[in-house]
């Protein structure tokens, strides 16, 4: 004799999350008037009880009147149930809620139920067509279509899509196609794949709830396993319904209750095999009075009885115990985790993180893994309070310790100044930084810290109380230390860098090589000119090229030029004048033997006193002046001395003899005019 029970039997989370929410607000405000839209689910256990408790079940049609007797000695909770309700009615509750602060509107539709809500209002227009999947007098279904803009048509089969084409004709409307959560799963895909073959403009959105898709599964497996099926649930539950046809499809001996009671005068000796299962709106205590009626009425050959079969394929969870457990829903707010036990962890935003602006829907997917540790279990509510956060922190909490034994570096985020220094966070996990051991100078302003990440090493560990800390000044040093020795393991005289003046003295500039070494480069090297200052050349925080003239690794000196051939004004001159060329040149200085004359920055030439002008002169300041520019011409180029001779008298000469020829031609047509003879007639005068 075997019996088996179904992992997905009960309460799913979202009925879970909205009958707990119910009974924890009939126990926490006594002064309230409670009322559900509806029934809170199909189960008249449930509905009875919480009509007993004072919660009364009402229709849209009374809201006006309840809200308006909402008071300070009366107030008013509506609880919309996991269903959802229109969207106009939605916006009606919260609207009312808003303007009366005695009336207050819980919201328990079913995460899996938004989703949908969401889907359709984002994706339907006057241009699409939305088929919902599901019983058009539903109020889940009567929801959907609420958000939907637009036409929308609702099926329960693929034999209804055929009327729908066939409306479209020619259309190019695209078909927006969802199907009701709790509907059949081999019917929806049958619908789906029909659908998609004649109308290829379809978009489909798969959202019957993964539970129900899950409980659907299980049960149809293990109704081909056994002899009999039990199905628990109400008669009205849409889920309960199709989890009884598709086992009664796989096992003709399969019944359907929604007390534990009908069971009574059942003879289960008659099969081999019973399995079990139930449906969304079942809770938990009616699958314990299930349990107590076949444990008293079947024994089993193994000498166990059913309540002890059933309880150990229930899997037990205790608070403090680490479990891992797979995603089924996620909201904003919250993320259900089905554990394989009889209970559904929920894990809210705050167990989950503490950094702002997260969105839980980009951090998980339905079908993740996640592991958490129980905070709080109820049997009674079949929900599990977890906590990511905790075995986050201990699974962190390891790593900084497993950091500290290895001596690896971590990167971490300031978050926060103390007294005596910066509080880090390294994945999670707060670490306490030394003011000493920032890189903030003494005395400095810690908050410049605030949100900026650096890389630290923990040089101390509390484990008793969890508590470490860290040193950014340690990793700087050590870093420091290494790229030092990287450097001189890799200078070599002519090797160029790019570094920063550091600072300026009257012998040279120190420059800043990176890894914590500098460089000088003394005056001599700044210019190939004769400089009085290093300021005359470069200022401090410039950004220069230079190059290893020679350098002392154990005295820790490095002697660096500046200055290259490629800069030096006498290749320059070379390169762009020959002799015999003509320059504009500057007079930077008079001496009594000539004037020396700036070609380029750099390079000057004498222009030699004989050269400066075509008549013999005292000294040169009788014709030039500093300052003054002239054309000259270069006469003499001597490599070896590096001296450049210059003339002026050399561009005079050709002008002058220009202006002597010209009075000798006007004197000879004189002399040709003189020895005419006069014509006849024409007088002295004349």
């Amino acid at each position: 004799m075997g019996v088996s029970v179904a992992k997905y039997a009960g309460f799913c989370f979202g009925v879970q999350r909205a009958v707990s929410t119910v009974y924890d607000i009939v126990e926490k405000e006594h002064n309230s008037r409670i009322y559900t839209l509806g029934k809170i689910i199909h189960n008249p256990v449930v509905t009875e009880e919480l009509e007993e408790k004072g919660v009364k079940i009402i229709s849209p049609d009374e809201i006006d009147g309840i809200a308006g007797s909402a008071c300070a000695s009366s107030p008013v909770v509506v609880v919309i149930r996991t269903h959802g309700v229109v969207k106009d009615f939605s916006d009606k509750l919260f609207r009312i809620a808003e303007e009366n602060p005695f009336f207050r509107v819980v919201d328990c539709t079913c995460p899996y139920v938004k989703k949908i809500h969401k889907i359709v209002s984002e994706n339907s227009s006057a241009e699409t067509l939305t088929v919902i999947f599901g019983d058009k007098k539903h109020p889940e279904v009567e929801g959907i279509q609420s958000y939907c803009n637009g036409q929308t048509r609702t099926i329960l089969g693929e034999n209804e899509i055929d009327s729908i084409l066939c409306e479209l004709n020619d259309s190019e409307k695209c078909i927006i196609l969802v199907s009701q959560t709790t509907q059949n799963m081999a019917e929806w895909k049958k619908s789906q794949k029909k659908l998609k073959k004649d109308y290829t403009n379809t978009k489909i959105f798969d959202t019957i709830c993964s539970v129900t898709e899950n409980r659907q599964k299980e049960t149809e497996q293990l109704a081909s396993k056994v002899d009999l099926m039990v199905v628990i649930g109400g008669a009205d539950s849409s889920n309960t319904n199709k989890l009884y046809h598709i086992a009664k499809s796989k096992c003709p001996n399969t019944v359907m209750i929604e007390r534990a009671g009908e069971l009574k005068g059942v003879d289960f000796s008659r099969y081999n095999n019973i399995g079990i299962t139930a449906g969304a709106s079942t809770p938990d205590s009616i699958i314990q009075e299930v349990q107590e009626i076949m444990s008293t009425e079947l024994k089993i050959e193994t000498g166990e009885n059913f309540a002890e079969m059933l309880e150990e394929s229930f899997k037990t969870l205790n608070t403090g115990d680490v479990v891992t457990g797979t995603v089924i829903a996620v909201s904003n707010n919250e993320i259900h985790v089905d554990l394989g036990a009889k209970v559904t962890g929920i894990l809210s935003y705050d167990d989950i993180t503490d950094e702002p602006g997260l969105k839980l829907e980009e951090m998980f997917k339905v079908g993740d893994q996640i592991e958490a540790v129980a905070m709080r279990v109820s049997d009674v509510d079949g929900v599990a309070t977890l906590s990511k956060k905790k075995i986050d922190a201990k699974n962190k909490w390891s790593s900084i310790v497993a950091a500290y034994e290895s001596g690896e570096i971590l990167e971490g985020r300031y978050v926060e100044v103390v007294k005596g220094g910066v509080i880090m966070s390294i994945d999670g996990v707060r670490v306490f930084v030394p003011a000493s051991h920032t890189l903030v100078p003494r005395d400095g302003d810690l908050t410049t810290l605030n949100n900026k990440r650096e890389r630290v090493k923990i040089i101390e560990i509390d484990e008793t109380r969890r508590r470490a800390k860290a040193s950014a000044r340690v990793v700087a040093r050590e870093e420091r230390k290494q790229a030092e020795a990287e450097f001189w393991a890799n200078i070599e005289v002519g090797k160029h860098y790019t570094g920063a003046i550091k600072s300026l003295t009257s012998y040279g500039a120190f420059v800043d090589l990176g890894s914590g070494i500098d460089g000088m480069v003394h005056v001599s090297e700044l210019s190939w000119q004769r400089i009085k200052n290093p300021a005359q050349v470069v200022s401090v925080g410039q950004v220069i090229e230079v190059f290893v003239k020679e350098f002392d690794a154990e005295k820790k000196r490095i002697s660096l030029g500046y200055k290259t051939e490629e800069s030096n004004p006498w290749t320059l001159f070379t390169k762009q004048y020959s002799v015999g060329d003509v320059a504009k040149v500057k007079i930077v200085s008079l001496m009594p033997f000539g004037a020396f004359a700036e070609i380029l920055p750099g390079a000057d030439g004498l222009i030699h006193i004989s050269q400066i002008a075509d008549r013999k002169i005292d000294k040169p300041a009788d014709v030039l002046s500093i300052g003054e520019e002239v054309e000259a011409k270069i006469i003499d180029i001597n490599e070896e001395n590096q001296q450049i001779g210059l003339s002026i008298r050399a561009l005079l000469a050709p002008a002058e003899e220009k202006v002597e020829e010209a009075e000798e031609e006007a004197a000879d047509e004189t002399l040709v005019y003189s020895d005419e003879t006069p014509v006849e007639g024409q007088t002295d005068a004349e």
